[in-house]
């Protein structure tokens, strides 16, 4: 039987590749050493070099996490006509990723997409999908989970969602860059294998659905820079995963002129700061310049396949789509705030109810946020208090209970937190001040319950007392009035995390690749007498110029291989706080009498995969049927189990529905450290069905030949 499973969606450049070629190459052979020196170095801080003669106009470049961050402060009365308005702050990346829904994925970033068009903006510097392997990395706020699978599937929507409206998407940070610690004097030491099967696949599939652009990242790969190294470059990125377009560094990120010209790098950003004696070398023929024409070669022609060269970048009609975008991020909240925990069913508590509310904690009258370059502010923002105010009569916010308010209150809700940073990691356990109010508000009242915002897992192995625990991420500027709905019942959850919570960091393979102690001491020494909040006092940072960074390297070695996430956490036997893949509702899900199309199938075939799902509650819901495979009688380590299917289900209550999943030979396929390519082990493969990781509720055998 020859099984087809459904396309994968591709971006189709409005200028043909091969037709930008040829016009990049026309343009190179007329222009002088210095002019091709200039276009290589990032000009202005964020943009790549126009040359009017040429017909190149200049191209700003803008980051994107949770929308357009606009820099006000840069762009200033020069450059103002590349600043929007306003841009709307959308729910942060990892949040997007606990949708599980690859649809909203492209919608999302089709709305950052328009927003950029509506400035005349040209790159995107999104989306980041560097693995989630560090609960401290200061980062995850704006990837996409643990799992190489899920993130490959939502980024591949991200992709075509921007590039359809005319922007270039950047797919960042290449690669395994898991740690914001000293990040430019991390070496990630990392065999080939685990390149491939765990950090690499998001990257193929925004490749493979035809990403413009690929900024490279800040740490060493196996001693050398990644932003100057050739093995990362030209080997893993350009001849692997076949990508021909623009690859640029992140900013000061290259210290080597001469490597970044031999690397399969194309643009220095933000200046060409190693660059000061590159002409000299050119001139004594130590630097090729046929490498800096193809340099050259591919910046012009990225931009010309997207149309640069031809006509306006900017479209001010999407100035009158904010509100379509604003319901686009409330929609993202909604499906991606995750319950946790809902002892006794305490939630949800309906709207307008009687129940004397208290709210206490940090985040409530504030919108909370990841920061650095991705930062996104937003406008017509809704706080927590503003959303909660709205739906209960009798809540009352106070920002220091006491214990008498804290007991005489029939529910108390908690709100705790991190403020997660680019350039630095944060400690996994809150900050002293919240764990103990957490701690005393469940202890004194049955009826307590937490609401999390942060950007990253985090510590609640001593939430023993409380009853239910909602992760609301960062939720943009008016997430939180999905969070008023799903607290109501309005909105039935439906999240699932994207990464697995552990109990303690020690459970973690990234337990270990720095002393906490040591750094959090030294770091923040400076801050004490400071006015920064006691909030941001949790994390610490060392964050370095690439020159200091030479006397400050440390290894960060991923001695776990390939069993990052889930794969760890069910290979060592270790049961994490909440699993991968997990998330309630207000109503029950079953799995069941499942199904293959073939009990044999051949290396080359694809397998469907028929799962029945049933909601067994009495509310109309959505989950999300999870399928892993596993091999049995492995020749190599391979994983418990693995990610290879998923779709997420909408039923009203007591519905039942058939859900065909496909595997193909890709699902059963492990990367050769001996022959360096994917190979396909014959033999009996494990195929399971799941809400989470850690929840299998049906399993079947298919045998490969």
């Amino acid at each position: 039987m020859n099984i087809v499973s459904e396309s994968k969606p591709k971006f189709e450049s409005p200028i043909a590749e091969e037709t930008a070629q040829k016009r990049a190459d026309s343009i190179v052979a007329l222009m002088s050493t210095d002019e091709k020196l200039d276009l290589i170095k990032g000009h202005n801080g964020f943009f790549i070099k126009g040359f009017e003669k040429y017909g190149m106009p200049d191209i700003y470049l803008t980051d994107a996490s949770q929308g357009v961050h606009i820099r006000e402060s840069f762009l200033g009365s020069d450059l103002s006509e590349y600043a929007l308005p306003k841009s709307v702050a959308f729910p942060n990346t990892l949040c997007l990723a606990a949708t599980w829904n690859p649809k909203i994925a492209r919608t999302y970033a089709k709305s950052i997409g328009e927003e950029c068009k509506a400035a005349g903006i040209g790159v995107l510097l999104g989306p980041g999908m560097n693995i989630y392997r560090n609960s401290q990395n200061g980062r995850n706020f704006e990837y996409m989970g643990e799992d190489p699978y899920l993130a490959a599937r939502m980024v591949e929507q991200y992709i075509v969602g921007v590039q359809n409206t005319g922007v270039i998407a950047t797919l960042k940070h290449f690669v395994a860059n898991n740690t914001d610690y000293r990040r430019r004097a991390s070496n990630t030491i990392v065999d080939e294998r685990t390149l491939h099967e765990i950090y690499m696949p998001a990257f193929k599939s925004g490749v493979d659905a035809g990403a413009l652009a690929v900024m490279t990242s800040y740490n060493l790969i196996n001693g050398e820079w990644a932003g100057q190294n050739d093995f990362v470059i030209n080997y893993l990125l350009r001849e692997k995963l076949g990508f021909s377009g623009l690859v640029m560094s992140d900013w000061w990120s290259i210290n080597d002129c001469k490597a970044l010209v031999n690397s399969g790098q194309d643009l220095e950003m933000p200046g060409g700061e190693s660059m000061a004696n590159l002409k000299s070398y050119v001139e004594k023929g130590e630097v090729d310049i046929k490498k800096i024409d193809k340099m050259c070669g591919r910046i012009i022609k990225t931009l010309a396949q997207m149309g640069y060269l031809d006509g306006p970048i900017k479209d001010t009609t999407y100035l009158e789509k904010f509100e379509v975008h604003e319901q686009v991020a409330l929609k993202t909240a909604r499906e991606g705030i995750v319950l946790l925990r809902n002892e006794n069913n305490v939630l949800p508590i309906s709207k307008d109810s009687n129940k004397k509310i208290l709210l206490t904690g940090i985040y409530i009258d504030e919108v909370i946020y990841g920061g650095g370059s991705g930062e996104v502010k937003g406008y017509n923002k809704v706080t927590m208090l503003d959303a909660l105010q709205k739906v209960y009569p009798n809540l009352e916010y106070k920002p220091e209970a006491t214990e008498d308010d804290l007991k005489n209150a029939d529910v108390v809700i908690v709100s705790v937190g991190t403020w997660d940073w680019e350039g630095c990691d944060r400690r996994f356990a809150l900050t002293t001040e919240q764990e103990e109010l957490v701690q005393k508000a469940s202890t004194l009242n049955a009826n307590t319950m937490v609401v999390v915002n942060s950007g990253s897992g985090i510590r609640m192995s001593d939430w023993n007392n409380v009853k239910a625990i909602v992760y609301n991420w960062y939720p943009g500027q008016i997430g939180n009035v999905a969070l008023a709905e799903i607290l109501t019942g309005i909105t039935n959850p439906s999240g699932k995390l994207p990464m697995s919570i552990e109990k303690e960091f020690k459970d973690s393979p990234a337990y270990g690749y720095v002393s906490e102690d040591t750094a959090f001491l030294s770091d923040h020494e400076k801050y004490l007498d400071t006015s920064i909040p006691e909030s941001e006092l949790n994390r610490w940072s060392f964050d370095t110029s690439i020159d200091e960074a030479k006397d400050l390297l440390y290894n960060v070695e991923y001695k776990e291989g390939v069993l990052v996430g889930y794969r760890w956490y069910d290979t060592k036997k270790i049961a994490p706080l909440f699993p991968f893949g997990y998330g309630l509702s207000y109503t029950t899900f079953a799995l069941g009498n499942i199904k293959l199309s073939s009990n044999e199938i051949a290396k080359t075939e694809t397998l469907k995969v028929t799962v029945e799902v049933a909601n067994t509650g009495k509310v109309d819901g959505a989950t999300t049927v999870q399928l892993y495979v596993g091999e049995q009688n492995a020749t190599v380590t391979r994983p418990v189990k693995e990610l290879k299917a998923f779709q997420k289900v909408w039923l009203k209550a007591g519905e039942k529905k058939q859900v065909d999943l496909y595997l193909t030979p890709e699902s059963f396929s492990y990367w050769s450290a001996d022959t360096r390519d994917w190979e396909i082990n014959a033999g009996k493969f494990t195929v399971f069905a799941g809400q989470s990781s850690a929840n299998i509720e049906a399993e079947t055998v298919v045998t490969v030949h």
